[in-house]
């Protein structure tokens, strides 16, 4: 059985026991959390979508841990103008592990 998810402005697609990298997440490592914006639930050949969420479904997950991705390197030139800029930076992450499915 897998969900689509949504969380941080993305979506996700997930199945029970996988490990998934989101946008950060404000819980503690080893936290148990409940995502219940679902989208849509499938299971071999069965689709239920949702309008826009399927009621009543629910994804459980774990907090694994928290980081962040590599860098991003920003440059930016404008020829002949003496201008060049140099800037970085690093996604925050919160890495979870998909348990039950219920929907």
């Amino acid at each position: 059985m897998y969900a689509v998810i949504k969380t941080g402005g993305k979506q996700y697609r997930v199945a029970s026991g996988e490990k998934i990298k989101v946008e950060q997440i404000a819980a503690d490592v080893g936290q148990e959390i409940v995502l219940d914006q679902v989208l849509a639930l499938g299971s071999g050949d069965n689709l239920k979508l949702g309008t826009p969420l399927v009621s009543g479904a629910t994804v459980k997950a774990t907090v694994v841990a928290h980081g962040k991705h590599d860098k991003v390197r920003i440059f930016k030139l404008r020829r002949r103008k003496h201008y060049a800029k140099h800037q970085g930076h690093r996604q925050q992450y919160t890495e979870l592990q998909i348990g039950a499915i219920a929907g």
